[in-house]
C-alpha cells in the first residue's frame, strides 16, 4: 500500500481542498455548513489561519491531494488561546487508507510544537463513527454530546465533543 505523505498545505492545494470540503458539506454531516464555499473563500480561510500561526496540512496519496487538516481557535476569547479545534477531511474515494490518521497525528505534533496545550474535536453527528474512532485512536476522549443542536438534511444532528492534551497539557502553565 502506498504511503501517505503529509506536508504543509499550499495555495496550490485550494482547488482540491475546496472539492473535498464541498463533498463533505453537500453529502455529509461532518460540517454543519449547508452550502459549500467557493475557492476564494477557502483560500481566505486558509490564509487567516496560517497568518495567525495555526497549522494547516495536506496529505498526498497516489499522486493526488487525498485530504487536509488544520487547527484553528477553539473559541475567540483570550483565555482559550492555548486550545485549538481540529478539522480533518479526506477525499471520499481515499477514505480507509490511513489518510485521516496520518493527518491527525501530524496535526497533533504541529500543534504541540506551536505551544498549544489542548485540542478539541467538535464532531458533527454522533453517527460519525469513523471520526470518533479516528480521534479515539489518536488519544482523544469523549467529554460530552450535545443532542439535537444542528439541523441538516431534514433531521436533527448531535455534536460529539472530544478532547486530548497536547504536550504538557494542563500540568504546567503555558508560555505566552
Amino acid at each position: 500500500m502506498p504511503e501517505v505523505s503529509i506536508r504543509p498545505a499550499a495555495t496550490a492545494d485550494i482547488p482540491a481542498i475546496t472539492a473535498i470540503y464541498a463533498d463533505a458539506v453537500s453529502h455529509g454531516t461532518a460540517s454543519f455548513e449547508v452550502s459549500p464555499p467557493d475557492e476564494a473563500e477557502m483560500a481566505r480561510r486558509m490564509s487567516e489561519l496560517l497568518d495567525k500561526g495555526f497549522p494547516y496540512l495536506s496529505a498526498q496519496l497516489d499522486g493526488e491531494l487525498a485530504g487536509y487538516a488544520y487547527a484553528g481557535p477553539y473559541r475567540a476569547r483570550p483565555a482559550y488561546r492555548f486550545t485549538v479545534e481540529d478539522s480533518v477531511y479526506v477525499a471520499p474515494r481515499l477514505r480507509g487508507r490511513g489518510v485521516g490518521s496520518g493527518l491527525l497525528t501530524a496535526l497533533v505534533r504541529e500543534s504541540e510544537a506551536r505551544g498549544f496545550r489542548q485540542m478539541v474535536a467538535v464532531i458533527g453527528d454522533s453517527g460519525q463513527t469513523a471520526s470518533i474512532t479516528l480521534h479515539a485512536a489518536a488519544g482523544f476522549y469523549v467529554v460530552g454530546t450535545l443532542p439535537h443542536v444542528g439541523f441538516k438534511f431534514g433531521r436533527w444532528l448531535d455534536t460529539v465533543l472530544m478532547q486530548r492534551p497536547l504536550g504538557a497539557g494542563s500540568t504546567t502553565a503555558p508560555v505566552g
